[in-house]
């Protein structure tokens, strides 16, 4: 039983850290975004060619790229739409 709610605390707190992400993210400008985007993509791409040669060494900091990416990608579709809603 106690594993149970063990698991249940385990993905809310992950599910509160990905939310504060993105709060993080929608604090901030189209511009600031743009360059953050770019700068995960580095790393990213840096990454895939590690992995390739056997060299990574934080395997999990992939993932967790590719979803910042993903929540980067987001704000800037939200806030082209809001953009476009007003004007």
């Amino acid at each position: 039983m106690a594993k149970k709610s063990a698991a249940k605390k385990s993905k809310k707190t992950i599910a509160s850290r990905a939310s504060s992400k993105t709060d993080d993210f929608r604090a901030k400008s189209a511009d600031e975004l743009s360059t953050q985007l770019t700068t995960f993509k580095k790393e990213q791409f840096n990454l895939r060619f590690q992995r390739a040669n056997g060299q990574v060494e934080n395997t999990g900091r992939i993932r967790v790229l590719r979803r910042d990416i993903a929540r980067i990608q987001t704000v800037l579709t939200e806030q082209r739409r809001a953009a476009q809603a007003k004007g």
